[in-house]
């Protein structure tokens, strides 16, 4: 598989996306699940939409972690790229193979997609609890950057390392460990680096001094708000299946008031009217 020819708005979705990573204000990025949640994103005053794997994998029916055909997860990105104007990067987990060529084949279609980065994590789905050796992931960095060079597109690759967020080795032995991935990820060519699991000011300063590129963590409970993420120096923050999990709640309230007590309180307590929603998509 080749990647197909890549059009102008495409670059140009790409360097706009690695821009805001470096324009001194932390990018807050919303992850979609779906072309709808990507528009009202969209709509709402994103920049930049990211994918939430779970979100995605959830609304397809499937789990989370790679069990998700990759055919169905592409074919979400291709509806989502299709109704919004900001870029898009698209979480691919692992990369959806166990061997370089099928993560590079994974990449691939998110490029034909007309995504403009991709979020590449070192915690194998096959190898629950594990991390890929640190040389084996920022090889596969380097041919994804290889690839997307060959392409003629600055693809944003976004090298997410899971030592904090598996939670490996000693609390204390976690930091330096990280920084080690970090350095073999970005020196690889890797755009910026991400760090689930980190919500404290001090180690999140270690973080983004010893990674020496654009650093992206999850946004959770004790973590700053957008202010505070820029005042620290984060380039990203990104929210996860958090709003994906969040409409599934709202659907379950919906759904008890409803058919337990008869009632339609939750679900007209906060709608949006039918002819704006319709609108959000008339424009394609």
């Amino acid at each position: 598989m080749s990647v197909s020819t890549i059009s102008p708005a495409q670059r140009e979705r790409a360097r706009r996306l690695t821009a805001l990573h470096h324009s001194g204000t932390a990018l807050a990025l919303p992850n979609a699940w779906d072309a709808a949640s990507a528009r009202v994103f969209e709509a709402a005053g994103a920049q930049a939409i990211g994918t939430s794997s779970a979100g995605i994998a959830f609304s397809r029916g499937y789990p989370d972690g790679e069990r998700i055909p990759l055919a169905e997860m592409i074919d979400v990105v291709r509806r989502m790229v299709a109704v919004v104007d900001v870029p898009v990067t698209v979480d691919i987990e692992a990369g959806y193979g166990a061997t370089r060529e099928a993560v590079l084949e994974t990449v691939r279609a998110v490029i034909d997609a007309g995504a403009v980065g991709v979020n590449l994590e070192d915690a194998p789905t096959d190898r629950p609890g594990e991390l890929r050796d640190t040389a084996e992931q920022a090889g596969l960095i380097a041919a994804v950057r290889a690839l997307a060079s060959e392409a003629g597109i600055d693809l944003y690759i976004n090298a997410r390392t899971d030592v904090f967020w598996l939670r490996l080795g000693s609390a204390e032995s976690r930091l330096e460990a990280t920084l080690a991935r970090l350095s073999a990820y970005r020196d690889a060519g890797a755009s910026g680096v991400f760090v689930p699991g980190v919500t404290d000011t001090d180690t999140i300063a270690a973080l983004i001094a010893g990674a020496a590129c654009p650093l992206n963590v999850l946004a959770g409970p004790g973590c700053p708000d957008m202010a505070g993420m820029t005042r620290l120096g984060i380039a990203r923050v990104s929210v996860g299946s958090g709003p994906a999990r969040a409409i599934m709640a709202l659907t379950r309230r919906i759904g008890a008031d409803l058919l337990e007590h008869g009632r339609f309180d939750a679900m007209l307590a906060d709608t949006i009217p039918y002819a704006e929603a319709n609108a959000l998509f008339g424009r394609r």
